[in-house]
């Protein structure tokens, strides 16, 4: 007597929705960390005597940290397991939280930045991963990536709000440690709910290719600050980028060699990946340099509390989202390069605006105006950039091209702060130095216009590339196929 065999299903997890929350509220705490930190920076400034060169290593440690090892922590998540990075990621972030809010001086706060980006570093792609092996029918993945990129968009404005109601009404460093509790129960419910997975074959690590671009890296943003502290012609400046030149070239001669790169040169040669990711790597650097600027603008300048400047940051997050919801239904019908070329001039023009500001102007005549022109404009090529980075990519390199677009973003990010950092504070100083010390209040919105007027000019680069190196139109089925790019978009903007 034949039997016709059981149909094979695939085991749904019952707890899959509650183990999204759980994802989702790690993410959130991400998000709000950098935006956060951003709103408190200021006052943590002041707090620990932090001098204006060195300020911006509060936003590079992170940035450096988490852009540098993201592709490695990808690689440890899908070998030890998803659920166990993801689990140590989340107490290392809220242990290194707690080291930056009880830092006494500045060295303190530094190395807590750097390590928070670390665990940081190792939790984002092993949530990603839990995501997608969690959800395997399509439709809730979907729907999935959906809750995961609206908690990325919408945990940017909350931050801003959150950090300037913590640093005008209890105390900047509760902007770090209200991460901690956070994470520590995050923690104990990850371990309860969400299902452990791991990649099947033997693990290989590209330690000498972390190890060179990290400290490569390093080495550029230190040698950036030093040029801020002793000039550009000093020896300690030229000792440190000439030492940064080497590790880099090391770097791409280790990955064009060794049988496990960290970064497949593979990946960079089809010229639109190329395109994405150094206009991702430009955005990055205008994004985070102009979050400087304006926030010391706002509280020094038109002398606005934690509070206030927090809530004048909401229309930049409102039109980030707008112009990524945009582009998302633009995309199928007309492609990225449109949108790319479109949206990284917006935000040149915008960026123009910002050059414009002065002693005695108003936020409603030039900031909010600029802020609305930046954002929509970013959220437009973000999108396009996003879907391009992965479209036509092999499917063993899917992984590293789609988090490819955030580490050029942070690395952008970090090497643009301290950059442009330094380009402020120097043309500050000239600036006083020719008119007299009674001009310190002008010299230092000099100081941003200045840098505004560089991140304008990375800006129109980046609007060049889009046109000359993104093909006009992507076939159909090929857009189609990117579409979890910009389901999550907004989780690649403001991290």
């Amino acid at each position: 007597m034949s039997t016709t065999p059981p149909e094979t299903t695939t085991v749904v997890d019952p707890r899959r929705w509650l183990a999204l929350v759980v994802i989702a509220v790690a993410q959130l705490m991400v998000v709000l960390d950098a935006s956060i930190v951003n709103i408190a920076l200021p006052s943590a400034q002041h707090a620990l005597g932090i001098t204006d060169a060195n300020r911006q290593w509060v936003v590079t440690a992170y940035a450096l940290a988490f852009g540098g090892l993201l592709l490695l922590g990808g690689r440890v998540a899908d070998f030890i397991g998803r659920k166990r990075a993801f689990i140590i990621g989340l107490v290392g972030f809220g242990v290194a939280s707690a080291i930056g809010g009880l830092a006494q001086n500045q060295g303190e706060l530094f190395g807590a930045r750097a390590l928070q980006g670390a665990f940081a570093a190792l939790m984002a792609p092993a949530a990603l991963s839990l995501i997608t092996v969690t959800f395997s029918e399509p439709k809730e993945r979907a729907k999935a990536f959906g809750v995961y990129g609206g908690i990325s968009g919408g945990g940017a404005a909350l931050g801003l709000i959150l950090g300037g109601v913590l640093t005008e009404y209890a105390s900047w460093r509760w902007t770090l440690l209200v991460n901690t509790p956070i994470a520590i129960a995050t923690a104990v419910a990850a371990y309860v709910l969400v299902r452990e997975s791991r990649a099947e074959g033997e693990p290989k690590y590209d330690i000498p290719g972390v190890v060179t671009s990290t400290l490569g890296l390093v080495a550029l943003v230190y040698g950036f600050t030093k040029a801020n502290e002793s000039g550009w012609s000093a020896t300690s400046t030229i000792s440190l980028l000439a030492a940064a030149v080497v590790l880099l070239v090391a770097f791409v001669v280790i990955e064009r060699n060794t049988s496990e790169p960290l970064l497949p040169p593979r990946v960079f040669t089809e010229r639109n990946r190329a395109g994405a990711f150094l206009v991702s790597l430009l955005l990055g650097l205008a994004l985070f340099g102009m979050f400087l600027f304006l926030v010391y603008y706002m509280q020094g300048t038109l002398h606005y509390s934690a509070v206030k400047s927090g809530l004048a940051f909401l229309p930049f997050s409102v039109g980030v989202v707008a112009g990524a919801g945009v582009a998302s239904s633009l995309l199928p019908r007309i492609g990225p390069r449109p949108l790319m070329v479109g949206g990284t001039a917006a935000a040149a023009i915008g960026m123009a605006l910002f050059a414009q500001i002065t002693v005695d102007g108003s936020y409603l005549s030039t900031v909010l105006p600029a802020q609305i022109v930046v954002s929509v404009g970013m959220g437009l090529a973000f999108v396009a950039l996003s879907s391009t980075a992965l479209v036509g990519v092999e499917d063993h390199d899917a992984g590293v091209a789609s988090a490819l677009v955030n580490t050029t973003q942070q690395v952008g990010g970090s090497l643009g702060t301290a950059l442009l950092n330094t380009i402020a504070a120097t043309a500050t100083a000239n600036y006083i130095s020719a008119n007299g010390a009674g001009q310190v209040a002008e010299g230092l919105v000099h100081g941003y216009t200045v840098a505004f007027t560089w991140s304008l000019g990375a800006l129109i680069l980046a609007t060049i590339l889009s046109l000359a190196l993104v093909t006009k139109q992507r076939p159909q089925s090929e857009i189609e196929g990117a579409e979890t790019a910009f389901e999550h978009a907004e989780e690649l903007l403001l991290i």
